[in-house]
């Protein structure tokens, strides 16, 4: 697999995400190169590449690939405790939302 350091990729090879900005994917395709950025007192950092000629359109989105996409959504900012819609993503460090958990020490003393 042929190697190439940072930003000195040549044409025709691209990251997934710059494929998905082309409105891509890699659709089955082997790693077609590697991308390494050098850094100090560790290892380099990596990037997978393919080839931009055999990656295939993204699928679109289906009504119920859209619907099990909302509910997923809807579940992660569902607060556990108050089971309410928090309005944001429910941070998995607190497991709850951000006044459940502000509030939750004062209710313990």
């Amino acid at each position: 697999m042929p190697v190439y350091r940072w930003r000195l990729a040549p044409d025709g090879y691209a990251t997934r995400r710059q494929l998905r900005a082309l409105g891509l994917r890699p659709g089955g395709q082997d790693v077609a190169a590697q991308l390494e950025r050098p850094r100090r007192h560790r290892g380099p950092l990596v990037a997978y590449l393919y080839l931009v000629d055999r990656a295939k359109p993204v699928r679109p989105m289906t009504p119920g690939r859209a619907e099990a996409l909302a509910k997923a959504m809807a579940a992660r900012r569902t607060c556990p405790a108050c089971r309410r819609d928090a309005g944001y993503c429910i941070p998995r460090s607190l497991g709850m939302c951000v006044t459940c958990h502000d509030s939750a020490p004062a209710l313990a003393a």
